[in-house]
């Protein structure tokens, strides 16, 4: 087994775990933007208002377009 084949396969599994979280994140951003996100992703939200909402999917988006961008740089190369 040759070092460049085990590099290309841990690049792949690299590009497929950031488009994965990327998606996720992306997903999760969508519902907290629109107020609907599942019962167990505001445990521990002590504020019931909108602000947590807007906070959390901002934090979401900027993880979905980090990974995208991750998942991108390591399919170009």
């Amino acid at each position: 087994m040759s070092s460049q084949s085990v590099s290309g396969s841990s690049k792949r599994t690299l590009t497929i775990i950031l488009a994965i979280i990327a998606v996720i994140a992306l997903v999760l951003a969508i519902l907290w933007f629109a107020g609907v996100s599942p019962s167990f992703l505001n445990s521990g939200s002590h504020v019931k208002g909108s602000g947590s909402h807007l906070f959390r999917g901002v934090a979401a988006l900027v993880v979905a377009i980090v990974c995208g961008i991750g998942a991108w740089f390591t399919n170009k190369r």
